[in-house]
Formats: structure tokens, sequence, C-alpha cells
């Protein structure tokens, strides 16, 4: 329950394969009277180095090493990425500055001292040599911080911290906004299911499907990912293929949501029902609609070699997702 005694709405959590609509759907969601949009992906819940990954070092992954290196990573998405401070796409990335710098980096230190058990500083061997005897170069170190984290033989303790931490961050960016609940918008959401739901066992999690051939086309055109038909062929099609192989088990549970894009930017009004009800929220006949165009533009854009080559190659994925 919620402070005022009403019942906590469900979290909601977007995925996708990339360029399928969960930009769209959580601008859309995030217009609904009682949802918070989250403005940024989040990154750090199921990326590489993240709480995903975080859950099953500290568990059944354990080692002081490999602790050490899970630590190191978080660390890097906390501190580095969501700062915008990497070298990479992620870079200018405003996450910690809508949420508000001093409730982040406070909720940041208090995940710390909940996960690190202790610290000490590891002997470094000189690497020069002179007359047999070992030297030391200009600004060489002799030691390594190595950061070594708890134990958990209890899952179910870490995941709690791990949500205390989210919740920290998105029901207070909720609260602050006016809102019940919050809508994050991360792609490989999609992938990552199991994990989100163990976070918080009543989230929503939507799915934005859109026609591979479309999906493709409108990958070659963005700068993080490949901008060659072959390329980015190769880079979405595993994506489809994991999430294919555990589909069957997330269409049986009401958690999981699918949306296609196609049919949301055409059938909006009479869609928006039946979604809200499975996402637990009340309607909303204010809520903002799909742009339509948006949803279909990328079919009219390729050559017919460029289509007929996607159609062959992502025939069976088609096929299964009513396309073909």
């Amino acid at each position: 329950m919620t402070d005022s005694g009403r019942q906590q709405l469900p979290r909601l959590f977007v995925g996708g394969t990339g360029r399928s609509g969960t930009t769209q759907m959580t601008r859309v969601l995030g217009s609904h009277r009682l949802v918070h949009p989250l403005p940024w992906e989040s990154r750090f819940i199921v990326d590489p180095g993240g709480l995903e990954d975080l859950a099953r070092t500290l568990t059944t992954g354990y080692t002081p090493y490999a602790a050490d290196d899970a630590l190191t990573r978080l660390s890097m998405l906390l501190g580095e990425r969501l700062t915008g401070r990497t070298m990479d796409c992620f870079r200018g990335w405003g996450f910690v500055r809508d949420l508000g710098p001093p409730r982040y980096w406070h909720a940041v230190d208090e995940l710390w001292r909940s996960l690190v058990w202790y610290e000490f500083d590891e002997h470094v061997p000189l690497a020069g040599y002179l007359d047999g005897q070992r030297v030391r170069l200009p600004y060489e170190r002799t030691g390594n911080r190595r950061v070594i984290a708890r134990y958990f033989t209890d899952r179910g303790e870490l995941i709690a911290i791990l949500r205390r931490f989210v919740s920290t961050l998105f029901d207070s960016a909720a609260l602050n906004a006016g809102k019940r609940t919050w809508v994050e918008k991360t792609p490989f959401n999609l992938l990552s299911a199991e994990f989100l739901w163990e976070l918080y066992p009543d989230a929503r999690v939507v799915h934005m499907i859109r026609d591979p051939v479309a999906v493709v086309a409108s990958h070659r055109d963005q700068p993080w990912a490949p901008d060659t038909l072959e390329h980015a062929m190769n880079w979405v099609e595993p994506i489809y293929r994991r999430w294919l192989a555990v589909r069957p088990a997330l269409l049986a549970d009401e958690r999981y949501v699918e949306v296609r894009l196609e049919d949301a930017g055409l059938r909006w009004p009479e869609l928006r029902s039946a979604l809200m009800d499975k996402l637990g929220l009340p309607a909303d006949d204010q809520m903002l609609g799909f742009d339509s165009q948006r949803a279909m533009h990328r079919q009219t854009e390729l050559t017919p070699p460029d289509k007929h080559a996607m159609l062959g190659r992502f025939a069976d994925i088609r096929e299964a997702l009513g396309y073909a």
C-alpha cells in the first residue's frame, strides 16, 4: 500500500528489439494521469554489468574475483554511463540530471554500503629490474584496490536490496510528478522479463512488436547500429530468435503484454481500453495516441532488392509474428 492507503499500481517496463515503437509506447503510457514516464532508458537493470548480472554473481556465481569484477562494472554503469561521461553512444546521458543528483547519489551510496563487505589494497610487484633487483618505475602503482562484495546465500535478501534501490529512484520520481506509478523503457527488457518480475512480482512487461523488415530498415539508419543491410540483419536476428524461444512461456503469463506497433498506429482508440485493463490501469480517455505515419513509413523507404533480401532472411520470424 502507498502512504495514502491506496494500493500500488503495477510498475511498467517496455521492451522490444529496438526501433519497434518502445519510445512511442512509453510516451503514450506516460500521458496517463497516473503514470510517470522515465525520460531515459535506465540501462542499469538489464544491461551487462547491471543488477541482473549482479544478482547471479553475488549468489550462485560468487567468487571474490567475480564479485570484485561485478562491482567494478556496476560502478562504471552508475558512476560513468548514467552520468553521461562515457566515450560511447551514452555520452551526455541525462538520467542522473533528470532524476535529481542528490537523490541519485544518496541511493547509490546506500546501495554500495549494502553490497560491499570490505576493501583492501592488493600488492602489485614492481615490473622493472636492475642488477637482478626490482626497481620502481616512474608513476608505477604498487597496489591495486580490491572491493569484495557480500555473498548472499539468500537471493531474496539481495533482490530486496536491489528493489529498494530502484524504488528509491523511480517511485520518488513518480511521486514528485504527482503520479502513482512509472513506466521505464529499455529495449532489452524484452529478454529479461523473469528478472523484472523477480524485482517487482506484479510488474507488467510490455513488448512492442513491429514488422522485422521495418525494424531492420530503421536500425540501418541509427548511429549506434550497423549501417549495412547485412550487418543490420545480423544484429537484429539473434534478438528475435532468443525472444521467440521463450515467447510461449511469456504468453502464458498475464503480466506479459504484446502490442503490435502497426495495430496501435491504426486502431489505438479501440485497443486502448483493453490494454489499460491488461496493465492494471484505469481508463483514461485523455491519453495521447500513436503516430500511424511513423509506424508505417519504413516500408516505403526500402528498395525492392533490400526488401526481397529481408523477406527471405526473416520469413519464418514474420510468419510467427503474423506478418507473412
